[in-house]
């Protein structure tokens, strides 16, 4: 059963969650959204969906609750549910001047348009730092569930945004399962103390949860292998496997499950552990 989340949240001294009231079977309770600082400009961390009314209205109600404005937008990735809600921000929530929008470049890098192309995003690099009243974020450049996807090193609490790459409940979707177990690594030598994730409660304990979801992708890459050392003389499609892998998975959730099992595949392949056929219908298959 998902923990039920408040609309609004002080989390702690320098942390107000914002909930995105876009919730889904990808985006759990909504996406999380983050007014960070103690003082009267604080730094907004993602945006929510395009076109949601409920969100200005909780957003504005938190800004006005904690007698603070936006200094600037940082989003985690180019996700629409982290993006999207920009636009309706800029038009909505009067700042005075326009809002200073930040992310990481696409790899390869290409052009990003917000919303009408009235404003640009000011691209950050690995390693940067953002600073207001109360609060200094680190920027960690964390590839895997997209190219551009970073988390966030809030220094005072020792406390990681995470963004999408790691969730308060269950795994996550990636682009690239080899970056994003390197990303996954390297989020658990900064050894935080605590994670405010993309979607979901606070993890209290980042540690153990990092550790967890590597131990699930090396659980679920020897599941693929057993399959193919069990049945070596055979090929199996993508959705062969779902079917053996996600017996208990609801079926909402093969999709999404297929998507990831391709990319354990990929790995693998790039491994030499498997090869596939170049058929429509592609198998796949152990290397003798």
């Amino acid at each position: 059963m998902a923990a039920t989340l408040q609309r609004i949240e002080r989390l702690s001294s320098r942390v107000v969650r914002v909930l995105g009231c876009n919730p889904g079977p990808m985006t759990l309770q909504g996406t999380n959204t983050y007014l960070v600082g103690t003082g009267p400009r604080r730094i907004l961390i993602d945006t929510g969906e395009p076109a949601i009314p409920e969100y200005i209205i909780c957003l504005k109600q938190a800004l006005n609750e904690f007698n603070t404005a936006i200094q600037e937008i940082i989003v985690t990735h180019w996700h629409r549910d982290h993006t999207g809600g920009i636009g309706d921000i800029c038009k909505n929530i009067d700042n005075g001047t326009p809002y200073c929008i930040k992310k990481l470049p696409r790899t390869p890098q290409r052009e990003e348009i917000i919303e009408d192309g009235t404003q640009q995003y000011v691209y950050l690099e690995d390693g940067d730092v953002v600073k207001t009243e109360g609060a200094t974020l680190r920027v960690i450049y964390t590839p895997g569930h997209t190219d551009d996807h970073m988390a966030l090193l809030l220094e005072e609490e020792n406390a990681l945004f995470s963004g999408d790459c790691i969730l308060g409940e269950g795994t996550t979707v990636f682009e690239d399962l080899y970056d994003y177990m390197n990303s996954l690594k390297k989020l658990l030598k900064i050894k935080a103390d605590m994670i405010y994730p993309g979607h979901g409660p606070v993890i209290h304990n980042a540690e153990a949860k990092i550790q967890q979801y590597i131990s699930h992708r090396n659980i679920r890459e020897e599941q693929i292998l057993k399959i193919f050392r069990d049945n070596f003389d055979k090929s199996f499609t993508v959705m062969e496997l779902v079917k053996i892998i996600y017996k208990t998975t609801p079926e909402y959730l093969l999709k999404m499950a297929e998507h990831n099992l391709l990319l354990h595949l990929k790995k693998l392949e790039k491994e030499g552990m498997i090869f596939s056929n170049t058929d429509p219908d592609k198998k796949w298959k152990a290397h003798l």
